[in-house]
């Protein structure tokens, strides 16, 4: 799959991804870095890339409709420490290949992962 992975996160985020052979960019690998959502938005319909970020503001459906992304994934976490990040990341990468993207949204908190497709 093909990610790109907002600047409010840290590059460990693509490493882990790359390294399960995910196709992986980040928002400052690419000199994105202060663009606002809606750039960063279209760039990943552009790219076909499911976005990664820590901003809530994707989480919004008539703002965001899924439907016209390949994925939104939204962490949902208080603690946004690098430690904190990694371990609730990897619900995301336990079931990133056994649940539909493309289309859906994913917010992902501490201890769950909740899926919104076109239909809900």
């Amino acid at each position: 799959m093909r990610f790109k992975i907002d600047e409010n996160l840290h590059d460990d985020v693509a490493e882990v991804l790359r390294g399960r052979g995910h196709d992986a960019e980040t928002v400052y690998g690419e000199g994105l870095q202060g663009k606002d959502d809606p750039s960063i938005a279209a760039r990943c319909q552009q790219e076909g890339r499911a976005l990664i970020t820590l901003d809530l503001d994707f989480a919004n459906i008539t703002v965001y409709p899924p439907q016209n992304y390949p994925g939104l994934i939204v962490l949902r976490v208080a603690d946004q420490s690098r430690t904190r990040i990694s371990r609730v990341f990897e619900q995301v990468l336990d079931v990133i290949d056994q649940e539909p993207l493309p289309g859906h949204l994913w917010i992902v908190e501490e201890h769950q992962i909740r899926i919104r497709g076109t239909s809900e």
